[in-house]
């Protein structure tokens, strides 16, 4: 699978990792940046990964920051990103099962490596369970105003 990958300063060491057991699991990984841990603002690096993305560069996506939550926002920004922050593979599986996320948050202070990995296994082996909610996660793309 085609994935792409992105943090802030405070994820450099999470991503890196995660990124090496991605292609030691046989994907494809785009390393969006940072590459260093000088303070970065980590929009910038959500909207790069939600741009790779909606061009079609990759499948999914992992969004990582200290905690998860900025860089999850600045995803989400985009009408056609659907990134969940989570912390355990039951979130992991549900919002691929009934969101069809397409990006994965995860904060770097807040799980371990083994933790992270046990979510994106999670968020890549599980398919979209479409059904009821496919006409939700249709409304998602849409601005209710």
């Amino acid at each position: 699978m085609r994935i792409a990958i992105a943090s802030d300063h405070a994820a450099v060491a999470v991503k890196a990792a995660l990124a090496d057991w991605l292609r030691s699991e046989g994907h494809d990984v785009e390393d969006l940046g940072t590459n260093g841990e000088a303070g970065v603002d980590y929009p910038d690096f959500g909207y790069k990964l939600a741009a790779h993305l909606a061009a079609g560069k990759a499948e999914r996506g992992i969004a990582l920051c200290g905690t998860g939550i900025g860089i999850s926002i600045a995803v989400n920004r985009h009408p056609e990103m659907r990134c969940a922050l989570v912390s355990e593979p039951l979130s992991a599986t549900l919002a691929r099962e009934h969101n069809d996320a397409n990006v994965l948050a995860m904060g770097a202070r807040i799980i371990g490596i083994e933790m992270a990995k046990a979510c994106v296994t999670a968020f890549l082996t599980t398919p979209f369970g479409g059904d009821r909610h496919a006409r939700r996660v249709e409304k998602l793309g849409r601005s209710p105003v």
